[in-house]
């Protein structure tokens, strides 16, 4: 799979992501499509299949490109230099750190779940993160007793 950036929208502090993902089959099947990341949210707006696409597979491609979508608009954040810098490291939004920090991931995470949205994609959007490093927030979020206990597995 591969996911480039396509453009991105920026108004105030919040930013709109686009990008052109492409998925390949080894029988040489392929999906294109232009998907885009805001407010912790991932949409598809347009998709071109060869061989076209079940309806049942429309409707989970999200999923499918979840994760590289996610680790595409992480490596993407903060790369437009502010104010004519340098193109330096890119820039994680100021995230505070401690008890507070845990607050506002819980927040996010719980606004993702009402919204119908991931919740672990809106924490890394928020805090610039890594999948990995959004998860161990998650859980520290959880050992405070600030989300509630993931579901025991069975």
């Amino acid at each position: 799979m591969s996911v480039r950036p396509a453009w991105e929208v920026r108004e105030n502090e919040d930013a709109t992501r686009w990008f052109d993902v492409r998925l390949a089959f080894a029988d040489g099947a392929h999906v294109d499509a232009l998907a885009v990341v805001a407010g912790g949210r991932v949409g598809v707006e347009d998709v071109r299949a060869q061989p076209a696409l079940s309806l049942d597979d429309l409707a989970v491609l999200a999923d499918w490109i979840e994760d590289s979508l996610a680790e595409a608009c992480c490596a993407g954040a903060g790369t437009a230099p502010v104010g004519g810098g340098s193109q330096g490291r890119r820039a994680r939004p100021a995230w505070p750190r401690g008890a507070e920090g845990r607050w506002l991931v819980a927040q996010e995470y719980r606004a993702a779940q009402r919204d119908g949205a991931d919740p672990v994609l809106a924490v890394m959007c928020a805090t610039g993160h890594s999948r990995r490093t959004s998860l161990r927030l998650i859980g520290q979020a959880r050992d405070a007793g600030l989300l509630t206990p993931r579901r025991a597995r069975h």
